[in-house]
């Protein structure tokens, strides 16, 4: 039996984007940022809860007039926007990283690595430059990812870079390979590092790695906290596996027919297709 929702009681959306908000050409559809637009008017909090990092979220929360505390990086960052300002972030130790290296080098497969912003200075970047992508080769993958994200990556030996006086962490790492491999991946990380890493599948063909206790579920607490957020106040929306967290800590929770069965079996709700947009379909029912 489905929870029944009192939309009057709705003060958030939590919502994933890949699969779940976007189009699969990760295009927002008109009709969803319309209908985005229309319930932000009405004084309702839209929160991105993304793997994305803030700059190749950044179209989306702007399109729609979106914003206040969202996560990032699958819970590794909390950050309010649009005036970016860090509120929380969970950094995976460099010795993972660079055990990542060597599998991706063992295998010819590709690696990147998100640095955070409080890096900056021993990277020598610049201050804007909130999260730093960095590459070992430019290959098909790493146009993939620009295409997809529209965050160019710097190219350079990964050893050396994470070898680099008075960095503490990286923001995530993350393979991009056919998914055939990944649990091949998978077990060669964590029969290293077990409890110390959290990995998720995020895209058909990316593999992230993160600090043990980041997660959707934790980012979205720490929201919910900073906008006096109660769970009952919450719905939920995704299609993967890392969504999953969020599903436990809001009051309800709302998946794409398109979502992995595991993802629709936990949801409260399942509507129409990301490819037809029908996220508008269920707020509309739910809203008017």
């Amino acid at each position: 039996m489905h929870k029944k929702i009192e939309p009057s009681t709705i003060k958030a959306l939590a919502l994933d984007l890949d699969g779940t908000t976007l189009l699969p050409d990760t295009r927002l559809g008109d009709r969803t940022a319309q209908c985005l637009k229309r319930l932000i008017s009405k004084g309702m909090q839209v929160i991105f809860c993304t793997g994305r990092a803030i700059e190749s979220s950044r179209r989306y929360y702007s399109a729609i007039g979106a914003q206040g505390p969202m996560v990032f990086f699958n819970g590794a960052e909390v950050a309010e926007v649009p005036d970016v300002k860090l509120i929380s972030s969970n950094l995976l130790d460099l010795d993972v990283v660079d055990y990542g290296i060597d599998v991706a080098r063992s295998m010819n497969i590709h690696f990147q690595v998100f640095f955070s912003p409080q890096s900056n200075a021993a990277l020598g970047l610049e201050k804007n430059c909130w999260e730093a992508l960095f590459i070992e080769k430019q290959g098909p993958e790493a146009e993939m990812y620009y295409e997809h994200t529209g965050i160019k990556p710097m190219v350079a030996d990964l050893k050396v870079t994470i070898s680099t006086p008075g960095l503490q962490g990286v923001m995530k790492a993350m393979f991009i390979v056919d998914s055939a491999l990944h649990d091949e991946i998978r077990a060669k990380m964590l029969d290293r590092f077990g409890s110390r890493i959290y990995m998720a599948r995020t895209y058909p063909t990316f593999l992230e790695i993160m600090n043990a206790g980041v997660s959707k579920g934790e980012g979205l607490k720490t929201v919910m906290d900073c906008r006096g957020l109660k769970p009952h106040e919450v719905i939920a929306f995704g299609d993967e596996e890392n969504d999953l967290p969020m599903f436990s800590v809001s009051g309800f929770s709302a998946a794409p027919s398109s979502a992995k069965e595991k993802v629709r079996n936990a949801a409260d709700f399942i509507y129409g297709s990301n490819a037809e947009e029908g996220i508008v379909g269920f707020l509309e029912g739910v809203f008017g």
